[in-house]
């Protein structure tokens, strides 16, 4: 384990928390409902981004991927602190990632779907609609529009092949904790959970592996 591995480690843990108490702060809360003090959530979402940016550190290979991939995750760590809190994907931060991702696309200055570039248009433009296609039987609930908005932006950022991955590491993910959860009786299948942060583990995960 190299000091960068560390050091990126720390300062993922350090903006994990950060983004946990902003979380619970903005976007603004119904009154009675915000404040909530250090808990499992931080605890989570201190991990996650820790252990994103030192593979982060292990994975990219040049400085421009770096940079891209880096940026993007200090958006989907905060984005992932707010959906655990409060079970949203604010549009403040997935339409202008939307808009940042394009204008990479279409400059050439996004190393990740460098010569992929229809790839990625088309990425954003079908798994979004599939997710929300397939959530459909499960009723308007199952799915919020911040996540599809998510999978638009993942879809121009990291290209077809890393979103699909994303996707089914998700879902594969989602599917693993809803089972414990519900074998130890602390959810029941009529309890709402945010598909949001296992979406956005697996979108971080998709981009990791690839590198």
């Amino acid at each position: 384990m190299t000091p960068l591995v560390v050091l990126l480690a720390l300062a993922g843990a350090a903006w994990g928390l950060a983004a946990d108490r902003i979380a619970v702060r903005w976007p603004a809360h119904e009154p009675g409902e915000g404040g909530r003090r250090p808990g499992w959530r931080t605890a989570v979402t201190v991990a996650a981004a820790a252990i994103a940016f030192g593979l982060l550190a292990v994975r990219a290979p040049e400085d421009a991927t770096f940079a891209v991939v880096g940026a993007w995750f200090v958006v989907l760590v905060l984005l992932f602190a707010i959906d655990l809190d409060q079970r949203l994907l604010p549009d403040a931060l997935t339409l202008p990632s939307i808009a940042v991702a394009a204008v990479l696309l279409a400059t050439g200055l996004n190393p990740l779907v460098r010569g992929e570039e229809v790839a990625a248009v088309a990425a954003a433009i079908l798994f979004p609609a599939i997710l929300f296609a397939l959530s459909i039987p499960f009723g308007s609930g199952a799915l919020g529009l911040g996540d599809v908005k998510l999978m638009v932006a993942a879809g121009l950022v990291a290209g077809l092949s890393r979103t699909l991955t994303g996707l089914l590491a998700g879902a594969v993910l989602a599917g693993v904790v809803l089972l414990v959860l519900v074998a130890l009786r602390r959810i029941t299948l009529r309890s709402y959970v945010p598909f949001g942060p296992f979406l956005i583990a697996g979108i971080a995960w998709g981009i990791l592996a690839s590198l």
